[in-house]
């Protein structure tokens, strides 16, 4: 082959054209108060007169109302609009979403570093919706997972569960600032302030009790300390701002503990509306492994047996699921993971998924990992190079 056709055979050829995946898709720019709307320019209808002028026939704006995004989904649907695309934008997109789901349309989610990583990404609202329905028309974009519908309202129950749970244990630490305010050192001898023995006391300190003696009697017989070193402990300076800001963190807890009550009864009437999978078959037992003890913060139903009705199957007798880890997990993602083609997707979903790529030998992983790799290599380097300057003669 003589050079010059060698020359032509390693010319690049003309790069192939992209195909057309989604013809009928739209693409929204999500915000707080407005939504721009992409829909294919051949499947537009002619604008209304109040359009305006620099805006493109294809590109609408809606507001957030509810009316707004009825709105909205109507327009789609003279536009023959079959799948459409959004980012993810805080919480916005919810009520858009379930709306546009529940009319039909074959919605996708997609994390905005999928459309910003693409090179010629717009600046502007008008231009990045028609940018996300041009992507989304060649099949550029994946959407986020997100479970079926009744997966989606007990993961609401859960989130709203472990969210007054937080704001609980905030107010314990409340009870424990007022304690120390008053040089009550209750937390010195108790394990946990909003135990049996610690509200017992506050409760009594509450009442007006002032006695240490009187109060170190309330201690439980489980409790690891006698009543001397507890009594001694109690004695405080008692100030009126101090005791009432443990009467108001009280009552806060209080009132937090109630809530995760009714959010558990909410949730156990919930599980019971699902479909029962197990087909009457009985719970397994789990043989060989210690039962373990009740927690405070543990529902007060029985997760295992829900979720077994809920999904055939019973987590908890893998080693080191237990029911509350088991309600996570079903609330998250829910029993069919068919979403996920093989283990390996469902791992890198979880972010449980190693760093493959290498740099110079090492992984590329974040600057704080990557440090902590180079560092024994660093120090035996020095200390390779301390042995040789040792060896040498002086």
């Amino acid at each position: 082959m003589t050079p010059r056709d060698q020359k032509k055979a390693c010319r690049p050829s003309a790069p192939a054209r992209l195909l057309v995946m989604n013809p009928h898709a739209a693409g929204i720019d999500v915000h707080a108060t407005v939504h721009w709307v992409a829909v294919p320019a051949a499947d537009a209808p002619p604008p209304p007169p109040d359009h305006p002028p620099k805006l493109p026939p294809h590109v609408r704006s809606f507001g957030t109302c509810t009316a707004d995004l009825i709105a909205l989904a109507d327009w789609l649907k003279i536009c023959r609009v079959r799948t459409v695309v959004m980012e993810s934008t805080g919480i916005y997109w919810i009520p858009l979403f379930e709306l546009l789901e529940s009319r039909g349309f074959q919605v996708l989610l997609v994390e905005p570093r999928q459309s910003r990583h693409a090179p010629g990404r717009p600046k502007s609202d008008v231009l990045d919706c028609q940018w996300l329905q041009r992507l989304h028309s060649y099949g550029l974009l994946s959407g986020l997972f997100r479970p079926a519908e009744q997966i989606v309202v007990l993961r609401s129950y859960l989130r709203q569960r472990q969210m007054l749970i937080r704001y609980s244990a905030q107010h314990v630490q409340h009870m424990q600032k007022a304690l120390e305010q008053m040089n009550v050192k209750l937390t010195e001898v108790v394990s946990d302030v909003s135990g049996v023995t610690g509200m017992a006391i506050i409760r009594a300190i509450l009442r007006g009790e002032r006695n240490p003696l009187e109060l170190a009697k309330l201690r439980n017989d489980k409790c690891k300390r006698t009543e001397a070193e507890i009594a001694r402990a109690l004695y405080g300076n008692w100030r009126a701002e101090h005791l009432f800001a443990l009467q108001q963190a009280v009552t806060l807890y209080n009132c937090y503990r109630e809530q995760l009550r009714v959010c558990d009864d909410q949730m156990q009437a919930y599980l019971a509306t699902l479909a029962d999978r197990s087909q009457g078959r009985p719970r397994p037992c789990r043989h060989g492994r210690a039962r373990r003890e009740r927690r405070r913060n543990d529902p007060a139903f029985d997760v295992a047996g829900a979720l077994f009705r809920m999904s055939g199957v019973d987590l908890t007798v893998l080693e080191g699921i237990d029911p509350n880890t088991a309600l996570v997990l079903m609330s998250e993602i829910g029993p069919d993971v068919s979403r996920f083609p093989t283990v390996k997707h469902f791992c890198s979903w979880l972010g449980l998924a190693p760093q493959h790529q290498m740099s110079a030998g090492l992984p590329a992983t974040p600057a704080g990992f990557e440090m902590g790799r180079r560092q024994p290599l660093r120090e035996a380097r020095r200390g390779r190079a301390g042995q040789r300057r040792r060896a040498e003669p002086r």
